[in-house]
């Protein structure tokens, strides 16, 4: 059998005999030579740019120059020269030691009607409550080392500033709780009637000290609403009955206490 080549123009007038050639396959088939040869020279450009692009990178892409890396060497320094020129400090003598300014007296027994009230001993809690304290007085005793407290002239005395906390271990307390001393603000607050009829309402914040004996004192305005509210608020606050003290490590301290004050039209 005779090889037949499927490419020639005698078997596609062959294939065609007979059949509408202005149909496509008929178009198709006529120009498929020249469709295969330019696809084959497409693939065999792209073939050769292919292997042939590192190649390329390599030829354009620059030598690395070695690099002239100076080493630099510091110079030495030379040693410091260290002066011993600390001065001597020479000692100081010691102030010399204090003698006893109280004249201690053999104690005396009276009747209690004998007893004046300032000559009677305090208790310790008196003491503690004090706030005047005694300076150290520069006085010369007798020649045993004591002296009356009476011939000492001059006793300088200074009141002394309580320290009041923030807030400490256990916060006062209003006698019945917060729900009483809310109770009382509000059954002897008096709405003003200026701001009742300018329609003002809401709360003023109020902050005060509650001493060691739980007396109310230092009454200020934290938050202003209305100067007239302001005023009847800190009234109110001024009227409040004793507070259990707070205690700061078992002792009994002044402490800052902040009361909300609500005016609410009704």
């Amino acid at each position: 059998m005779a090889k037949i080549d499927l490419t020639s123009l005698e078997w596609r007038e062959l294939v065609f005999q007979g059949k509408n050639k202005e149909y496509g396959a008929y178009k198709m088939r006529s120009e498929s030579d020249r469709r295969h040869n330019r696809a084959m020279l497409i693939v065999a450009v792209v073939a050769i740019v292919g292997f042939s692009l590192p190649r390329l990178i390599e030829m354009v892409k620059p030598t690395a120059k070695e690099s002239n890396t100076e080493v630099t060497q510091f110079a030495k320094l030379e040693k410091a020269e260290v002066k011993n020129d600390i001065k001597k400090v020479e000692p100081v003598e010691p102030p010399p030691a204090l003698k006893s300014s109280i004249k201690f007296v053999p104690p005396v027994i009276k009747k209690d009607e004998e007893v004046k009230d300032d000559q009677q001993m305090k208790s310790q809690e008196e003491l503690n409550n004090t706030k005047v304290t005694i300076s150290v007085a520069d006085v010369k005793g007798d020649e045993k080392g004591t002296v009356d407290i009476a011939d000492v002239k001059q006793a300088v005395t200074q009141e002394v500033e309580e320290k009041v906390y923030q807030v400490i271990e256990q916060m006062p307390q209003f006698p019945g709780g917060e729900t009483e001393l809310l109770k009382y603000v509000q059954s002897n607050i008096k709405y003003p009637v200026i701001a009742q009829e300018n329609g003002i309402q809401g709360k003023v914040i109020l902050r005060f000290v509650v001493s060691k004996t739980g007396m109310v004192d230092r009454v200020e305005v934290a938050r202003s609403l209305d100067p007239a509210c302001d005023k009847e608020a800190i009234r109110v606050v001024k009227t409040l009955p004793r507070f259990i003290p707070g205690k700061q490590n078992g002792v009994n301290v002044s402490v800052w206490y902040t009361l909300p004050v609500t005016y609410k039209l009704e």
